[in-house]
């Protein structure tokens, strides 16, 4: 009897352990422990890395599913779409409801984007830098073209930038600034971005303005590997396959810094490198 009530207050310690995991150190014996070892990186060597991101997709075409807050977009909480992308600078979104029906389109091509509202019965044409002008119907929209930078490729950091490498525990930040002005103007931070140190992949951005406020707040999560870089198959015909995968989040939330509110997309399938066909860019 006494020995059966021993093993009992045995399993009910064990019990009590799992159900206060985190909250009890001596617990911590039976939870995961991600061991993995913090990589070093340079600047250097991380531009490099957003570089060869940016070279691994020529096109994409993906499916997701969207849910904002705080009246993100004018047309519903929830959303399905399509993203079609095609290096250097196209891209379309489109949006559905539940059954099918089309609630927006959205095309920005070189400096020139279309938005179609169909419920609405509205539509915008212009270029982004007068977004600002054409009111606040359109900022979602470009803050969405952001906030898909995380399956097309954080941008690249240009010639003309500067950059500044902090380490901020686990992450690194790397900061990209304007170069110096002529008139001796102090270069200002334009972006800043987060690498994870356990295997140097970008999951967060934040975007900022020329005064100094965060735009919008881009974080990216659940990177899973789909097909194989635009680099690797243009290679594959000269010597053999090195089956290099490319990685991209499948999760991504966007905050508007200006309150406008969240936007989360979770993508159900991402096909990177094959043809876009005709129409499926839509036009201007």
């Amino acid at each position: 009897m006494q020995c059966w009530l021993k093993a009992n207050n045995l399993i009910g310690a064990l019990l009590l352990c799992a159900v206060a995991f985190g909250a009890l150190p001596g617990c911590a014996l039976f939870g995961p422990t991600d061991t993995t070892p913090l990589k070093q990186a340079t600047a250097e060597q991380l531009i490099a890395l957003l570089q060869e991101q940016a070279e691994e997709v020529r096109t994409i075409k993906g499916l997701f599913s969207a849910k904002m807050t705080g009246g993100f977009l004018p047309i519903g909480q929830r959303v399905q779409g399509t993203v079609f992308f095609q290096r250097p600078d196209a891209i379309r979104l489109r949006g559905f409801t539940a059954v099918g029906s089309e609630l927006f389109e959205f095309v920005q091509i070189d400096d020139q984007f279309k938005l179609r509202l169909p419920t609405m019965g509205r539509e915008v044409v212009g270029r982004p830098s007068e977004a600002d002008r054409l009111g606040q119907l359109t900022r979602p929209f470009q803050l969405s073209v952001w906030a898909m930078s995380g399956i097309i490729g954080t941008q690249a950091v240009g010639p003309q930038e500067q950059v500044r490498l902090t380490e901020d525990g686990d992450r690194y930040r790397l900061e990209v600034l304007t170069g110096a002005g002529e008139n001796g103007t102090a270069p200002v931070v334009t972006r800043r971005i987060w690498f994870d140190r356990r295997n140097l992949l970008v999951v967060q951005e934040e975007r900022v303005s020329p005064a100094g406020e965060v735009e919008a707040t881009m974080q990216f999560d659940d990177y899973r590997a789909v097909g194989a870089s635009d680099a690797t198959q243009a290679s594959n015909t000269q010597e053999p396959a090195t089956d290099k995968r490319i990685m991209r989040p499948f999760a991504i939330r966007m905050t508007d810094g200006q309150g406008a509110g969240t936007l989360q997309v979770t993508f159900h399938e991402l096909i990177p490198n094959e043809p876009i066909k005709p129409g499926e860019l839509g036009r201007v």
